[in-house]
């Protein structure tokens, strides 16, 4: 079978010898759009999310309205790493002036700083959509209020994530009657699964906006179960969440321009470290040396940087980005701060709330969100793509850059396949080089890359 791999490098850390393992990833191609001139793409983590942003760029939206309507796809599909209670941080670029955005809506803790995280995802999305979307915003939403209110099958990408994540779903009464069968065992993938609860919620929403989660009811409901789990968050603070809109860090690597999290977001600490203080300049010492030297060298250093000795298998985390016709680009990442976040989902709304940041190790995962534009020397996007769950998403974007900036191919034959006893880090990426583009997804997982 041809098989193609994305020019990054997929590090296995082993954060306790701090040692970095180097392999490549296989991407099928049953499991990647082939390189073609049409400019619109979507990539992700889990196939019923890319396709449902796929169909919203068929039906006249952009990549904007696409990396939303995923979001909220994946709020049902992909939970472990995606949902109403969590947050994120989005790049956009937008064609019109040529600038590129920074939204950043990562789940907060509480003034309690207890378990629980104040949701900012749904906030963060409004505001991206309202900014730069070209849909109602009842079209964005209501494809992942059918999938949760009629029901979907189990894919094989939440399958194994469901199955790593057995024992915080057997603890939640929400998550066991989702996901779990007659018999105790986690369903298996092509299970049809619904909740009915989480599509309501996703019908307020798409009625009244983003507010129907951060006031009234919902808010109300989710502030009482935070209460009595000792985890309290006030419904003021769910009100008073706003997501910050800003200018992203803006560096050069050659006649790339790459734009990434600004460091005093909390999101994309490890990669603005990784980029901007180490790479660039191994990368300008070694000349044409080794890439993937250069990326492991330079991930070495940043991870010095963090006082940990150990991250968990799941820091519950997701990537994705899309692209349209118009040169819009969006790239997004994802987390609830562990798998399926706190573990706890409220009772009548669906909603699972986000673990706090500081509540655990798994709280670091903010730092490793690594949403990537880049574009080449005469304004064209180069890359859209997004690394998450921890360092090696973050590398294997930083690798693919780097092979962008030396003019070198990005995607290439395969030798051999990534390690796979790594942690559940992601990279998804749609690549652009010599007027034709690729999505590719992580070879590691199950996910979609996909044209409309």
């Amino acid at each position: 079978m041809n098989t193609r791999r994305i020019g990054a490098a997929a590090l296995v850390v082993l954060l306790g010898g701090c040692s970095l393992d180097v392999t490549d990833f296989d991407v099928s191609d049953l499991r990647f759009s082939k390189k073609s001139s049409n400019k619109a793409f979507v990539v992700g983590d889990e196939p019923y999310a890319v396709r449902t942003a796929a169909t919203l760029i068929s039906q006249g939206g952009n990549a904007v309205d696409a990396a939303a309507a995923m979001y909220f796809a994946l709020s049902v599909t992909y939970p472990v790493s995606a949902g109403l209670g969590g947050g994120g941080i989005c790049l956009v670029h937008d064609p019109k002036t040529h600038r590129n955005f920074e939204f950043d809506f990562l789940a907060r803790s509480a003034t309690s700083n207890g378990t629980f995280a104040v949701p900012g995802a749904v906030r963060g999305m409004a505001q991206m959509q309202t900014s730069f979307g070209a849909l109602p915003w009842q079209r964005v939403v209501s494809p992942a209020e059918g999938l949760a209110a009629v029901g979907f099958p189990i894919s094989q990408a939440l399958a194994a994530r469901l199955s790593a994540a057995s024992d915080v779903v057997r603890l939640d009464a929400g998550l066991a009657a989702e996901f779990l069968d007659e018999s105790g065992k986690v369903r298996e993938a092509g299970s049809v699964v619904a909740n009915p609860a989480l599509g309501e919620t996703l019908a307020a929403i798409r009625v009244q906006g983003s507010d129907a989660l951060y006031a009234g009811p919902i808010a109300e409901r989710i502030a009482a179960y935070a209460a009595s789990q000792g985890g309290a968050i006030t419904q003021a603070e769910i009100a008073a969440y706003r997501a910050q809109r800003s200018k992203p860090l803006e560096l050069s690597m050659g006649e790339t321009q790459i734009a990434l999290p600004g460091a005093s977001t909390g999101a994309g600490i490890f990669a603005g470290k990784l980029f901007a203080e180490i790479l660039r300049a191994e990368l300008a010492q070694s000349g044409n040396a080794n890439t993937e030297a250069a990326v492991v060298e330079g991930t070495k250093r940043a991870l010095s940087g963090f006082a940990v000795s150990d991250l968990p298998h799941d820091l519950g985390a997701t990537g994705f980005a899309a692209t349209d016709n118009s040169g819009q680009a969006v790239a997004c990442a994802m987390t609830m701060n562990g798998p399926f976040g706190s573990g706890h989902s409220v009772p009548g709304v669906g909603v699972t709330l986000a673990r706090a940041p500081a509540s655990s190790t798994a709280g670091l995962a903010s730092a490793f969100l690594t949403p990537v534009l880049a574009t080449d020397a005469q304004g064209n996007l180069a890359l859209a793509g997004a690394g998450a769950g921890g360092p090696v998403g973050t590398a294997s974007i930083a690798d693919a850059l780097a092979r962008l900036a030396k003019g070198e191919a990005v995607t290439r034959r395969a030798s051999n396949a990534a390690n796979g006893d790594t942690l559940y880090d992601t990279v998804n990426a749609i690549l652009c080089q010599n007027d034709s583009c690729t999505a590719l997804p992580d070879a590691g997982a199950s996910g979609l890359g996909m044209a409309p």
